[in-house]
């Protein structure tokens, strides 16, 4: 197997999802408790989304 050159000083990927708009985390609890409470399936993709931003700032 080749060895291949990494350059560690270059930019890194964001792990932020980019679909999100730009939350406090009390906000972003906020819409993720208001899209559970309302039990509306067509908002699945939203509480993914929100889950996976809050799972971010945990790390």
């Amino acid at each position: 197997m080749p060895i291949l050159p990494r350059d560690l000083a270059g930019p890194a990927p964001s792990i932020v999802p980019s679909d999100i708009p730009a939350l406090s985390d009390d906000e972003c609890l906020l819409r993720l408790a208001r899209a559970i409470d309302e039990h509306d399936s067509d908002r699945l993709d939203e509480v993914v989304r929100l889950i996976g931003r809050l799972a971010v700032t945990i790390e």
